[in-house]
């Protein structure tokens, strides 16, 4: 893991929503994690899930932060339920990858309904974007080769 000293954190936009130090509305937190929306919506629900301790982002993860991983999954499914989104099937969930993170505080995106999401947001969110990377497919590279590749 990437260690930051404490000017770093304290210049980090998601470290401050983290932190209560912001006027951000916190829709659900925990001890480790904080859910918000996100300010550019690229659905009708869009939510962001963060960890409140700064990690740069999902290319720095590896096998031991599944459970992390997991967890921001369930937060992102939660507040999905939370407002009546029910087709899970039309749901994307997923991480930006460097250099394409608009805050360097690893983020997961979760966004429904998908197939209503615009064009900026399909080419941003989409299947065929090549720089968001799915929960599921992020999941599955940590177990298979320890890192997000």
């Amino acid at each position: 893991m990437s260690s930051h000293d404490a000017s770093e954190t304290e210049d980090c936009l998601f470290c401050q929503i983290a932190n209560n130090q912001s006027d951000t509305e916190i829709l659900l937190s925990d001890g480790e994690l904080v859910c918000f929306r996100d300010v550019k919506p690229g659905a009708t629900h869009h939510y962001l899930v963060i960890p409140r301790t700064h990690i740069d982002n999902c290319t720095i993860l590896q096998r031991d932060n599944i459970p992390l991983v997991e967890r921001m999954e369930d937060m992102g499914r939660r507040i999905l339920e939370k407002h009546k989104v029910t087709d899970f099937k039309d749901v994307r969930m997923g991480f930006h990858l460097p250099p394409f993170t608009s805050v360097p505080h690893l983020h997961l995106h979760a966004l429904a309904p998908a197939s209503k999401m615009n064009l900026k947001a399909e080419l941003r969110y989409g299947p065929r974007s090549c720089w968001f990377i799915t929960v599921d497919k992020v999941l599955s590279q940590l177990r298979t080769h320890n890192k997000v590749k």
